[in-house]
């Protein structure tokens, strides 16, 4: 291959352009996902260049000392078979440093990501549709309950801290968040963000059926007509009834893998991942 290849951080206003190229694969990312990637590990979206040209994607986002997450692997369409992807594979690796690692990948991948050292856990399915008019009901706004809560209750379904990131999360423009208090515990939650198409809710957590559907619900009624889009853990049987009961359908899978040991979840109480690019 001729031409030089360069590689270097994203800056905080240029990580738009991973997210850009994840819409243009079909990935359906958040219209604000951006500016909320950014908090998490400014160093930790990576750009490979060719000749000075945006050749390729990356991110490694390093959430604490032991974990981090891999997304936005993109090789531009008509430089992929070069070796750019590779390279910057490696950069980006080397970013997470000891951390294990995970990421979201097609299932044609998973093959290529096992030779890396990453190993299956489970599958997430991508349901989307137009599901009958919800209501609010008992639910309430996620900005009028302590941030403990939520922390909290994520902390249960997500393998490591990520305070900056929720609360860029809850907060950004176009994001509402809806919960359900059972006395003075939040017994579940969610968000629903516009995307290109439709209307993504995620993450979508509740101690139960119940809650979950109350909650789903609510984030419907939000989303006004829209469509819908929930990514769902497979080993979850009750948020795989959840989206069929409202006659979302699956459009798509990835393979949810990790590299060292992570930190146990309760995927019974995950309903709808947050993000296929931050985990």
């Amino acid at each position: 291959m001729t031409g030089t290849i360069t590689i270097r951080p994203l800056g905080a206003n240029e990580i738009c352009l991973a997210v850009d190229w994840a819409a243009q694969e079909g990935w359906n990312p958040g219209l604000a996902d951006a500016a909320c990637f950014g908090v998490v590990d400014p160093e930790g979206f990576l750009l490979a260049e060719l000749d000075g040209e945006p050749a390729a994607t990356i991110s490694v986002v390093n959430y604490d000392a032991r974990f981090a997450f891999l997304g936005f692997y993109i090789v531009r369409p008509d430089l992929r078979g070069r070796g750019i992807g590779w390279k910057l594979w490696q950069a980006g690796l080397a970013h997470a440093g000891g951390r294990s690692v995970g990421l979201d990948g097609v299932p044609a991948q998973q093959a290529n990501y096992a030779k890396q050292g990453f190993a299956l856990a489970y599958r997430n399915i991508r349901f989307a549709g137009n599901p009958a008019t919800g209501e609010a009901g008992d639910t309430v706004d996620l900005a009028d309950l302590p941030f403990g809560l939520i922390e909290a209750s994520d902390g249960e379904i997500f393998p490591a801290p990520r305070a900056a990131f929720l609360k860029a999360w809850l907060s950004a423009p176009g994001h509402i968040g809806r919960g359900l208090l059972r006395g003075d515990r939040l017994a579940g939650w969610g968000v629903v963000r516009p995307a290109p198409a439709g209307r993504k809710i995620g993450p979508l957590v509740a101690e139960d059926e119940a809650a979950a559907e109350a909650v789903f619900r609510a984030l419907r009624a939000a989303a006004g007509s829209d469509d819908i889009v929930l990514d769902v853990p497979e080993p979850n049987p009750a948020a795989l009834a959840l989206a069929r009961r409202h006659g979302l359908a699956p459009v798509f899978e990835t393979a949810r893998m990790y590299r060292g040991a992570v930190r146990p979840v309760a995927l019974e109480k995950l309903y709808g991942v947050t993000s296929f690019e931050l985990g």
